[in-house]
């Protein structure tokens, strides 16, 4: 550990809370140097919907390795980029009825959202944009001035300018809608025209706030109203972690540019991805470029992932049969100690636990790591507890995991309530 504490800077925060060297991985499961095994609910933040080494994944990396497959290309053409544009259109797209163009951006999720903004503003001819209260899209400048939470927005050391902030659904009982609404139809409410506006339909960072499919109905109408590009930033929500491949198919709204990164390579390699309608693709050769725009063993296993686990129902049902389980035990929880939770938060394999505070939710999770289980919060104050792990975790597994999670309420209700229900 003296090797951490030495070289690394103190930028780093999950080794904070799981103070352990992690030797190896396979599926939901860590193991530390010494042997010790974890079961994974943080799940990479939602990088390995596919758990970790997974075996058939693994086997098309090797494989393509092995026969010297290109690994880097910048944005050349590749046999298998091809095969992962294929699968893509042929599997999500095409049986969604969506039409979108794919831009291949660096490799994480906030190059996406910062694509994304730069090429709404620039077909738009307009300088802003609006995001929603407890939205979080990256730490990069762009993306960084469309999140919220004020922890991440301090570390910019400047001015984060060009972004309006609207109330998200159910914020402080704010109908952000209908003010979104009135200021634009006011010349003197003091807001610009934006390009575009930016959302995630659950938002994860910000504690697992759901947008519901009328809300999200009616925010599509009033951009398609007034001339405004809608940006669903799915980094975290997408590829699967809602219960469906993209998060806003429950709402039928076809968003103007969409955002994938995380889970999208399959298998937690760095890969992203924006998704733009045809008529949007104004971009000029190089004009948004980066070096590891064409991570090709990425390509591999994004593309592997497509085809066994989107071809057929069977994972979205899988999907499903894991999100009642989780939520029982949420339920459960909150009827038993309602002196430490308020609700029941998310969709799908993205879902948490309100706590009365963030100090009840350190402890549990605290508690289920002593116990073998890692496990992060969410929120503003970090008090929702956050149920991630990957989607191919098997019923087994997963009910060991609640089990921690339940003996870990237990023993917190007993310290700072003296009791268990």
């Amino acid at each position: 550990m003296d090797i951490f504490k030495k070289q690394e800077s103190n930028v780093r925060s999950y080794s904070n809370s799981f103070p352990v060297v992690f030797r190896k991985a396979k599926g939901c499961w860590l193991e530390t140097d010494q042997g010790e095994q974890y079961l994974d609910f943080l799940a990479g933040a939602g990088s390995l919907n596919y758990g970790h080494n997974n075996p058939v994944l693994k086997q098309a990396l090797l494989e393509y390795i092995e026969m010297d497959g290109i690994a880097h290309g910048l944005d050349m053409h590749s046999e298998a980029k091809a095969a992962f544009l294929e699968a893509l259109n042929r599997i999500i797209l095409e049986p969604r009825k969506l039409n979108y163009k794919v831009q291949f951006t660096g490799p994480t999720g906030t190059n996406a959202v910062e694509a994304a903004l730069k090429l709404a503003k620039k077909v738009k001819g307009r300088s802003s944009v609006v995001a929603f209260t407890n939205g979080f899209h990256g730490c990069t400048a762009g993306a960084l001035a469309a999140t919220g939470n004020q922890h991440h927005r301090q570390g910019s050391g400047a001015s984060l300018d060009n972004v309006t902030r609207i109330p998200f659904e159910g914020y402080a009982g704010v109908d952000g809608l209908k003010l979104f609404e009135t200021m634009l139809d006011d010349n003197s409410a003091g807001m610009d025209k934006p390009a575009a506006v930016l959302l995630e339909t659950v938002q994860g960072e910000g504690g697992l706030n759901v947008a519901s499919d009328q809300w999200l109905q009616k925010l599509s109408k009033i951009c398609k109203l007034h001339d405004i590009l809608l940006i669903v930033d799915d980094i975290q929500a997408g590829c699967g972690r809602t219960g469906t491949f993209f998060s806003f198919e429950p709402s039928g709204i076809q968003p103007d540019i969409v955002t994938l990164s995380k889970s999208i390579s399959g298998y937690g390699l760095p890969m992203a991805v924006v998704l733009l309608k045809p008529g949007l693709d104004q971009w000029k050769p190089g004009e948004h470029n980066g070096t590891f725009r064409g991570n090709n063993h990425a390509f591999v296993t994004a593309a592997m992932a497509l085809e066994i686990y989107w071809s057929t129902d069977d994972f979205t049902t899988h999907i499903q049969q894991c999100s009642q389980q989780v939520n029982e035990t949420i339920n459960r929880c909150i009827k038993r100690f309602p002196e430490m939770f308020l609700r029941g938060k998310g969709r799908g394999m993205m879902s948490g636990i309100e706590c009365k505070g963030g100090d009840i939710a350190a402890e549990i999770t605290k508690a289920c790591f002593d116990n073998g289980m890692v496990i992060e919060t969410a929120g503003p104050d970090d008090e929702v507890v956050k149920f991630f792990c990957p989607l191919t975790i098997t019923e087994e597994e997963l009910t060991q995991g609640l089990n921690i999670f339940e003996a870990a309420v237990e023993s917190v209700a007993v310290k700072f309530f003296k009791q268990v229900s």
